[in-house]
């Protein structure tokens, strides 16, 4: 799962980064409205966490702005604001839910959760699957034949992004701004360090290889014998 956080208090945002990176969500940053803004229309994401006070532009702004611009994601609002009116105004303006600072990351993430699972439900999303290969969107439970996978975040993250593409090359420059985010060097080998973590624990289940090489380009999950590479 993809999430945007668009907050410009730097520690509340590291301690919201960190916390759902524990629980195996991608997390992108951005630390003012107008960049969350063009990250909210240009990615996908599962769902978006957005303050309402962010300079540049405000997040009722930014909120409206994506919205106008088709943006189906759910948003879970942050403020220190906790009148209703501002409550009003945020649901109003096409946020889903209102959380109010400071906030127990317990709740945060119990919130983030069911809009998720209310979004997935909407889109009749529960899981992925492909060549034996599960994954439970709720429970983030990875099987393969039946068989339970334990897997960090970036290998579930990386799984995820080969399961909703499967067959498809991925190069270097896709996984580095699906997994890593935007300002990641897509030329360092750490890509194919995660990658080969990956393989690895798919292989040591029964059944052919999964995740090919394709040389000078990227990856690609398909059900067939690895044939060198």
């Amino acid at each position: 799962m993809k999430i945007l956080l668009v907050e410009d208090e730097k520690k509340v945002a590291s301690f919201i980064q960190r916390g759902l990176e524990e629980e195996r969500y991608q997390v992108d940053l951005a630390f003012d409205g107008r960049t969350g803004a063009t990250m909210a229309v240009s990615e996908s994401y599962d769902a978006i966490i957005l303050d309402i006070q962010l300079p540049g532009m405000d997040g009722l702004d930014v909120l409206r702005y994506i919205r106008g611009h088709g943006v189906t994601a759910p948003v879970l609002m942050l403020t220190v604001r906790d009148s209703v009116e501002d409550k009003v105004t945020a649901l109003d303006s096409g946020g889903d839910d209102y959380l109010t600072k400071p906030f127990a990351f317990a709740e945060l993430l119990a919130r983030l959760r069911a809009l998720m699972r209310r979004g997935q439900q909407r889109n009749g999303e529960n899981r992925l699957e492909a060549f034996g290969v599960t994954v439970d969107l709720h429970t983030h439970q990875v099987t393969r034949n039946g068989r339970t996978l334990d897997l960090t975040g970036k290998e579930y993250a990386l799984l995820e992004l080969f399961l909703r593409h499967p067959g498809k090359v991925l190069t270097r420059t896709m996984i580095a701004e699906q997994i890593w985010g935007y300002n990641f060097d897509s030329f360092t080998n750490v890509i194919d360090v995660y990658v080969n973590y990956l393989r690895k624990k798919l292989d040591q289940t029964q059944g052919p290889k999964l995740i090919h090489t394709v040389r000078g380009v990227g990856y690609v999950l398909r059900r067939e014998e690895d044939s060198g590479q």
